[in-house]
């Protein structure tokens, strides 16, 4: 950042934390919803299949199989998970993207565009404040919108 000499270097304000929150998610790129669910522990199979039993509740009796694009998460490929993907198969998929193709997958936009609305030259004194900012956009794009089909 450059900053005229003859004007006072700005200050930055900055939370000295490595706390952080995790948060899985899933967007519905027809009806343009969106499923979040956070984590107070880090990202693992367990969590990873509890979102997968969230998920599930959203599917619509009678439709089609519902498709998850996924990364390559090494939780994504849990051994622990296959009973579940087994019990579902029939309602239930799941799609890798190849390595390093983040941009294939509708959610990463999702994430991109949050970090605009809620987090860009914002200052969070606390950590549930910035997850209250968070956590108040997904509440309205967990309703069909039209900003979500068009990422």
């Amino acid at each position: 950042m450059w900053v005229p000499p003859e004007d006072k270097d700005p200050t930055l304000l900055m939370a000295p934390t490595r706390k952080s929150v995790s948060l899985f998610g899933a967007v519905n790129i027809r009806k343009g919803t969106l499923v979040t669910q956070s984590e107070k522990e880090k990202f693992n199979a367990i969590t990873f299949n509890n979102f997968l039993v969230r998920l599930l509740e959203y599917r619509p009796r009678g439709r089609k199989k519902m498709v998850i694009i996924l990364d390559n998460a090494k939780y994504h490929h849990a051994v622990i998970l296959h009973p579940f993907l087994k019990k579902h198969s029939r309602i239930l998929s799941l799609e890798f993207l190849p390595a390093y193709s983040p941009d294939l997958n509708p959610i990463e936009r999702v994430w991109k565009l949050t970090r605009k609305l809620c987090t860009h030259n914002t200052y969070f004194d606390h950590l549930d404040d910035l997850v209250t900012a968070v956590a108040r956009q997904h509440a309205l794009w967990a309703e069909p919108n039209e900003t979500l089909p068009k990422l």
